[in-house]
């Protein structure tokens, strides 16, 4: 790895990666780049016993962590909220000492089973997808990370073969960029 590039922490996280059209792409676009680590959480940790030490290490070793899963329940799926909740702990990456994550960039690359039309005032959840990662968006802020523009595919049961691989596409070059030196990527939210 060159001086200066940036290295991910991909987060994987779906409990049923097998059945996964749209996420399973997205991490097998990335599992091979070169500046990109991969965790595929539910794999790694299927009985939920999550390795806090390992995992805190990963992150202080990565200057981006992204985390890659559907929407479930208007939030994550169970693993990675327990993983938040454990790895992101006090004295590590908020509160007194806890300065590990501050200056690192959260990247989420997301699914959802509804299309952009039911995430708003109107449609059928309500409320627009932003209002649901509101929680992201804090954790970003309460760690001093910066939050970036989420990556997020919509109606993914339903996505064609050619959308799912376009996002996949996208996902892998933000990827890239990120990992690039002379990325200057702007924050949102936080």
């Amino acid at each position: 790895m060159n001086a200066g590039t940036a290295r991910v922490y991909f987060v994987f996280a779906h409990p049923h990666r097998t059945r996964s059209r749209a996420n399973a792409q997205v991490l097998a676009r990335v599992r091979d780049l070169p500046s990109v680590t991969t965790v595929d959480l539910y794999e790694a940790y299927p009985r939920f016993h999550l390795d806090v030490s390992r995992e805190q290490a990963a992150l202080a070793a990565h200057e981006v962590i992204c985390l890659q899963h559907p929407i479930y329940w208007y939030s994550m799926p169970p693993l990675l909220k327990l993983w938040v909740d454990e790895v992101f702990a006090l004295g590590f990456a908020y509160g007194p000492g806890g300065t590990a994550l501050a200056g690192k960039r959260l990247q989420l690359s997301l699914t959802t089973g509804g299309g952009p039309d039911a995430y708003s005032a109107e449609g059928y959840h309500g409320r627009p997808l932003e209002d649901f990662l509101l929680p992201a968006v804090q954790t970003a802020r309460l760690c001093k990370m910066t939050y970036l523009e989420p990556m997020v595919l919509h109606g993914a049961g339903k996505a064609t073969d050619a959308e799912i691989e376009a996002h996949a596409e996208r996902v892998r070059d933000r990827l890239l960029n990120l990992t690039n030196p002379l990325y200057r990527g702007e924050a949102v939210g936080g």
